[in-house]
């Protein structure tokens, strides 16, 4: 949505995610009306009522190592990443530097309640971010990326530098410290919107630059 009211002119949506109940409390698309729309088509009518003349093109599917190269080779000025699996994250990420697509990263937003903690930073520099950390680790492991702690990867990334709040346990429930959705490891909208506008701000600065 940032992107749409501040002039973008050609969105692409990669997703295949439908909308359900979980993400009201969270995402500006889900409400009660949209429960199980796909969540692409959902935000292009949205963009099309912010800026009629926003070209939004729709790809229903998930990326994934193997489809990278068929949904990437369109003209893109830059790349949002925000998908939750390290692997693909990796694999995305790898593949925009190699064909020198300008990308930036969304780090793990579980967790945190603290939106003023928000930073962006080289990926190679984030903090209290295991979903980072472990990107970090397959660049490395499995790209080829450096392993100069000192060198930087060249790739903004979007995290919070606040530690991580873990579900508390009740009576004789546990609930081991593991980032997943069964331990109820949840995300609040006002961090996730606000990791989207850092995303947003830090790509319209850098297509207004002359760099």
């Amino acid at each position: 949505e940032a992107l749409a009211r501040s002039g973008i002119g050609k969105i692409t949506l990669i997703d295949m995610d439908d909308i359900c109940i979980t993400n009201i409390n969270r995402q500006i698309h889900a409400l009660s009306g949209n429960i199980g729309k796909l969540k692409t088509e959902v935000m292009r009518e949205r963009v099309s009522l912010i800026n009629p003349e926003c070209d939004v093109h729709v790809i229903d599917d998930f990326i994934s190592t193997e489809n990278l190269s068929e949904y990437l080779n369109r003209s893109y000025d830059y790349v949002i990443d925000a998908i939750d699996s390290a692997k693909t994250k990796a694999a995305l990420i790898a593949y925009c530097k190699r064909n020198k697509i300008r990308i930036i990263t969304i780090g793990g937003a579980g967790g945190q309640t603290d939106p003023t903690q928000i930073r962006i930073a080289d990926l190679s520099k984030t903090i209290q971010d295991p979903l980072a950390a472990k990107v970090r680790s397959l660049l490395r492991k499995e790209y080829h990326f450096s392993q100069n702690p000192k060198r930087k990867f060249g790739v903004d990334c979007v995290f919070s530098t606040q530690s991580l709040i873990f579900p508390q346990t009740e009576g004789e429930c546990e609930v081991s410290p593991n980032m997943n959705c069964a331990n109820g490891f949840g995300a609040v909208t006002m961090i996730t919107a606000t990791f989207g506008f850092f995303a947003v701000s830090r790509i319209i600065d850098k297509l207004g630059s002359k760099d």
